[in-house]
């Protein structure tokens, strides 16, 4: 797939799509330790990124993806659930350093280790606090084949422009299935261009001035300002800082970049049907069938819309507004606790929603209609 992108249809898995989306973007690493069902992440990875490296562990791969990030590198990684639990301390790390890297996380079933060959929708909740102080961290969910390359650049993007770890959230069933696809649907992607601090600027550089809530990047390779890394409370500077005015600001802007320039890359599919009183919501691999699902009703004579939320974290104010203009709302996710629902709403969702779950196997479109009819 390096090669131009011709007009045929051909057998392709997602995790090919995704690397090769990610290259395209500007992903120049991929650091990995292999788990299941990510093996194939791994595998493409390895064939195509300028460099590869095999990390002993997970944390190791997250160290090792911080440093090549502060030198100038945009590393991505994949694995699940287990090895993403060891990776959280060193994601906080790349945050809180403002390092940008892309972690796809493909989900199994759990809790723990769980069954390594079953799919499932159980991290969103990880996802929505694994940084402490509970700021949020970007998280793009794939819906389709076409997802996994458009969001895959998407979070490439996103991870250099607020310098900041992404994850790209899938599953067990959309990254191992083989399915015949037309390339030709897929659009070009842009290689992504990095702003680099202007080393012929006069004065000091400081790591961590921000311009629009981001900071000039510098590579610690280049000689000729220091940059400072800082992984605890730090100034502008980047130097140890623990309570005075600059460092809790700095902090407080870690927050803010992302919450601010969310419109940025906000990204969902809303059908909306006339009249309809009905809107069923689903993201990942259970949108194929809320799809399905929709189209059947349809066919039935049944006026339901459909909401396909893909920018998962932070949640934009617009799925709330458009879920509560239905009377009825079903959620449809493979889990079985309601965790969209829940990251918007809290622990109390609101009388009309309905909720299709599931625990070790996908839901199936039949599911979702039942309860709609409901």
């Amino acid at each position: 797939m390096q090669s131009n992108i011709k007009k045929r249809r051909t057998l392709v898995d997602a995790s090919r799509l995704i690397i090769e989306s990610m290259a395209r973007a500007g992903a120049d690493a991929f650091i990995g330790y292999p788990i299941t069902p990510a093996n194939l992440l791994y595998q493409y990875g390895s064939q195509r990124m300028p460099l590869m490296l095999a990390a002993p562990d997970e944390i190791t791969t997250l160290q090792w993806m911080s440093g090549l990030a502060a030198a100038g590198k945009v590393p991505i990684t994949a694995t699940s659930f287990p090895g993403y639990a060891l990776m959280i301390e060193s994601v906080n790390m790349a945050f809180m350093m403002e390092l940008p890297m892309v972690i796809i996380l493909v989900q199994r079933l759990g809790p723990a280790t769980g069954t390594a060959t079953c799919g499932a929708q159980g991290d969103l909740s990880l996802l929505r606090g694994n940084i402490s102080g509970g700021h949020p961290m970007p998280v793009f969910s794939t819906s389709s084949f076409a997802d996994c390359w458009t969001l895959s650049a998407k979070a490439v993007k996103t991870a250099i422009e607020l310098r900041t770890p992404v994850v790209l959230l899938t599953s067990k069933e959309e990254v191992m299935t083989t399915k015949s696809f037309d390339l030709a649907t897929l659009p070009e992607i842009e290689r992504v261009e990095r702003k680099y601090y202007d080393m012929k600027c006069d004065g000091k550089y400081k790591s961590y001035k921000a311009t629009d809530l981001v900071p000039d990047f510098l590579p610690v390779t280049q000689d000729m300002h220091q940059v400072r890394i800082n992984a605890s409370t730090h100034d502008k500077e980047g130097i140890l800082q623990h309570s005075n005015d600059e460092a809790m600001a700095n902090t407080q802007r870690l927050e803010d970049k992302i919450r601010h320039k969310l419109y940025d890359y906000i990204e969902y599919e809303y059908h909306e049907v006339k009249e309809a009183e009905k809107l069923v919501v689903s993201f990942g691999i259970t949108a194929a069938a809320a799809k399905d699902a929709v189209k059947e009703l349809e066919q039935l004579g049944e006026k339901v819309s459909l909401l396909i939320p893909k920018t998962l974290v932070p949640a934009p104010e617009v799925y709330l507004e458009i879920m509560e203009s239905y009377k009825t709302v079903v959620v449809a996710e493979e889990n079985i606790n309601n965790q969209f629902s829940e990251l918007l709403y809290g622990v109390r969702k609101p009388e009309n929603h309905k909720f299709v779950g599931s625990l070790g196997k996908m839901i199936t479109p039949q599911q979702i209609i039942e309860e709609v009819q409901a």
